[in-house]
């Protein structure tokens, strides 16, 4: 599945097999990151490390490891070059649970809006997913051998609805032709040709989702909580439906995963997971930058940095899961810092971001290698959705250095959007191809500089329409 993530369409890569967190070297960390970040080898290295000191911090004593804060990085650029990929690739990479907030969106203490203890709480909820699917993963064989029961269950009673015998058969009897009856339905279940049959089954209703209130307090979710102590206020209440058995497969494994699953057992790995290797990246931290003036917009935003130091320096988080220390989760916060400078944080904030690497704007070069040499590049991406219509394009050389160049230029003359660039330039090159894609009979299509060119030169003219179109 493709998503995007810092200005390049990527997929979602396997983990390293049979390497978890303390067995990635800073070296392969740098590896893993260089097949989807190209360049910013300073910031690179410094997350490679942070991760390596979780590792050896846990090889430690318990109370030497537990004054061991986590290192935590502030990075500097302007959008597109990797910031967000770089801590996202960072948390893939060992699993751990992740969560990218914009640091705008909080708001200071006694003023409307969302409290920074609030991304704690979204951080455990990604957690107990993480680890609720991972549990679900453990018992899915268990699962879907009691949903076939359960089905046969449905289709065959557990004793004969009549006897075809015309006499009177002994209970033995009896048991071996139910048994024969039902073996030969689990073959046909297995087989698949029951999936158009009608069965009965209990499901539950479904309830419309409970509200939530947020307070500064940090108390949020009321109307979960409420549901947690009466279930039944919410709904709960099943009923009976005719169901096909392929929709019926679907229902009933969906409930043995919850009967089969130790939701309290999640709850406190999930909160390990957290306090150990929680990962958050704190975006836009140069937005809330700025000192206090006495009035305006100022005082909330210095009011959010003093909001923010407790939950970076260590504190206790109160979720619907339970407790949370956020002494050792690892912070990593980003800004362009056009306007404002680091220096501008209050002293505090500064101090607990020790590690501070700068990320420089991409190049000619770097959009090339952002095409050609990531996994799953822009361009993959593009040959393999039009290999769907049985269209093979290729790109020469030269196309490529042209769309890298403009992209490049464009960047220059308006705002620079880094790698960003490249989707909207690539899309205007494309266009006329992928619109046309199901009728066209030449099936073997090259992209040339001149193609390129073409495609642009009526934007690159005309500068106004550059800035709006590119």
């Amino acid at each position: 599945m493709a998503i995007e993530l810092e200005g390049k369409i990527i997929s979602k890569e396997k983990p390293i097999l049979g390497k978890g967190e303390g067995e990635l070297t800073p070296l392969e960390i740098v590896a893993e990151l260089d097949k989807y970040i190209i360049g910013q080898k300073a910031a690179k290295k410094a997350v490679a490390i942070a991760l390596r000191n979780r590792f050896r911090r846990r090889k430690l004593p318990p109370e030497l490891a537990d004054e061991i804060a986590p290192k935590n990085i502030l990075m500097i650029g302007p959008t597109g070059v990797g910031k967000t990929e770089i801590s996202r690739r960072l948390a893939k990479l060992t699993s751990s649970p992740f969560l990218k907030i914009e640091a705008s969106r909080f708001t200071e203490v006694g003023y409307v809006g969302r409290d920074v203890e609030s991304m704690i709480r979204d951080l455990v909820r990604i957690a107990v997913e993480m680890v609720k699917q991972e549990k679900i993963k453990e018992i899915e064989a268990k699962a879907r051998a009691n949903v076939e029961e359960r089905l046969l269950d449905l289709l065959l009673p557990s004793r004969l609805s009549h006897n075809r015998r015309k006499e009177p058969a002994t209970p033995a009897e009896e048991q071996m032709e139910f048994q024969r009856t039902r073996e030969h339905l689990r073959d046909e279940l297995r087989s698949g040709r029951l999936e158009e049959r009608f069965v009965d089954i209990e499901v539950k209703e479904k309830s419309s989702p409970p509200f939530e209130f947020v307070t500064s307090n940090g108390f949020e979710e009321i109307g979960i909580q409420i549901q947690e102590i009466m279930p039944g206020i919410f709904g709960g209440k099943t009923k009976r439906r005719k169901v096909k058995i392929k929709e019926a497969k679907e229902i009933l494994l969906e409930d043995e995963e919850k009967r089969l699953v130790d939701m309290d057992q999640v709850a406190r790995l999930a909160i390990e997971k957290v306090e150990q290797s929680g990962i958050i990246f704190l975006d836009e931290l140069d937005k809330i930058a700025g000192r206090e003036s006495g009035t305006g917009p100022d005082v909330s935003r210095e009011g959010v940095q003093r909001d923010l130091l407790p939950i970076i320096e260590g504190t206790t988080v109160s979720t619907r899961f339970g407790l949370v220390r956020t002494d050792h989760i690892l912070f990593i916060a980003a800004g362009a810092f056009h306007v404002s400078k680091p220096s501008d944080l209050i002293p505090e904030i500064q101090g607990r971001f020790p590690i501070r690497v700068e990320l420089t704007p991409l190049s000619k070069e770097d959009f090339v290698r952002i095409l050609t040499e990531t996994e799953n590049a822009l361009i993959k991406q593009y040959k393999a959705l039009l290999a769907t219509e049985g269209i093979e394009v290729d790109f020469s050389d030269e196309a490529i250095e042209e769309i890298a160049a403009l992209a490049e230029k464009v960047n220059e003359e308006a705002e620079n959007i880094g790698a960003r660039r490249l989707h909207t330039v690539m899309e205007k090159v494309m266009e006329d191809i992928s619109f046309e894609a199901p009728n066209l009979t030449e099936k073997k299509i090259l992209i040339t500089r001149e193609y390129v060119q073409k495609q642009l030169s009526e934007i690159l003219v005309n500068q106004d329409l550059r800035k709006f179109i590119l």
